[in-house]
């Protein structure tokens, strides 16, 4: 039998003194140091607990954890085939294994409407028959078929990232929180621990200097940027802002996930969660911020306006008062997300930047496929250890 492993160390606050360990005879600290602890951070820090059980681990969060301001905690977290070419499937069903383990997901149907009759569909009163609720939400005169994955999850991306992070511990990584990383040639990690002053201000308390044989760039939409400003890389990955607006409208927890279009229809705490579409990146240097469009709640981005109003037809709730779209920006929750590749189809991805760096991102189909790409870089990743 073998030994049972000895947990890591947790280090939430900055009055937890930190002493970085030792160097090894070849200057590094740790095997591995993974910068940020969202739903891929947490997810690969685990798979390489169990791929490299004898590595010295390290996970960093400028925040809490999960991650609270990134995409992880506004996802929308649903694991779903149906929108992914047959060549994915094996990798979907692999990231279910962990998702099922990890997630403590519900079965719930996934819905897909369309304006006309599409392969496997049926006429959308015959899908949704047994979900009135749902069916009351569009016209059926427009979208005339459905089709079903009633195969598909729902489950939370937080609980996902918060008890990888958690089983990777007890399995001895080592975690530091409230502090801001930055990677460098060489393996090198410059690891700020932050605090708070009387007056709410976020300064550096103290700063020390890490290495590791192989540091993992896990801070999804900033990774690109921090790639290009750290590392002085420049990638082809991009990000995009998404809001999610707030539609009143009754859900029960059997009600089945709505797709149409793009958008997503989460049923959530008996009402909806809109995950509206991601056309494209946003403008080098794009900012989100309130403004004034005529008859429009300022807050509001024009695409995701734009694309509201092009679905009231089909879905004529979005034209009532239970569409909430605010009243300022900070009234429309929304998150970056990375867009691998700077498209919004691709799939969860990783590269190396150089000898010592690797980019791991998520992005729009982290959902169904995140947690195996995270596998599968740990497995890569450890037998590059176990050779050198």
């Amino acid at each position: 039998m073998p030994p049972t492993p000895t947990p890591g160390h947790v280090w939430a606050h900055v009055g937890q003194p930190f002493t970085p360990p030792t160097p090894r005879p070849d200057g590094t600290h740790y095997d591995f140091i993974v910068i940020g602890a969202g739903r891929m951070g947490s997810l690969l820090t685990l798979a390489l607990t169990r791929a490299a059980p004898q590595a010295h681990l390290l996970l960093i969060e400028q925040g809490g954890l999960p991650n609270e301001e990134g995409h992880t905690i506004l996802a929308p977290g649903v694991w779903t085939t149906a929108h992914l070419p047959p060549d994915q499937h094996p990798a979907a069903h692999a990231s279910r294994t962990l998702i099922e383990e990890l997630a403590q997901p519900t079965h719930r149907h996934h819905v897909t409407l369309h304006t006309h009759a599409a392969p496997g569909s049926l006429p959308t009163t015959d899908a949704l028959a047994a979900h009135p609720d749902s069916l009351a939400l569009l016209d059926p005169d427009v979208l005339t078929h459905a089709t079903t994955d009633p195969h598909a999850l729902a489950y939370r991306p937080g609980t996902l990232a918060l008890n990888a992070a958690q089983t990777a511990i007890r399995a001895g990584a080592h975690l530091m929180l409230n502090t801001r990383a930055a990677p460098h040639p060489g393996g090198v990690v410059t690891a700020e621990r932050l605090t708070v002053t009387n007056t709410h201000q976020i300064v550096t308390h103290e700063t020390h200097t890490l290495r590791a044989r192989h540091v993992i760039l896990a801070t999804g939409a900033d990774a690109p940027t921090h790639a290009e400003q750290h590392l002085g890389i420049h990638t082809r990955h991009a990000r995009a802002y998404r809001q999610t607006p707030h539609l009143n409208a009754p859900s029960t927890p059997t009600s089945p996930t709505l797709h149409v279009a793009g958008l997503t229809l989460t049923p959530q705490h008996g009402a909806y969660t809109l995950h509206p579409a991601t056309h494209h990146r946003d403008p080098h240097g794009y900012t989100p911020t309130g403004g004034h469009l005529t008859g429009v709640p300022t807050g509001l981005r024009r695409e995701t306006l734009e694309d509201l109003v092009g679905l009231m037809d089909a879905l004529p709730i979005l034209a009532t008062p239970a569409l909430h779209l605010g009243r300022s920006l900070s009234d429309i929750p929304g998150s970056w997300i990375a867009l691998p590749h700077g498209h919004p189809h691709h799939p969860p991805t990783h590269e190396p930047l150089d000898n010592h760096t690797t980019l791991l991102l998520g992005g729009p189909h982290a959902d169904t496929l995140g947690p195996h790409t995270a596998q599968a870089l740990a497995h890569q990743l450890a037998q590059h250890l176990a050779e050198t």
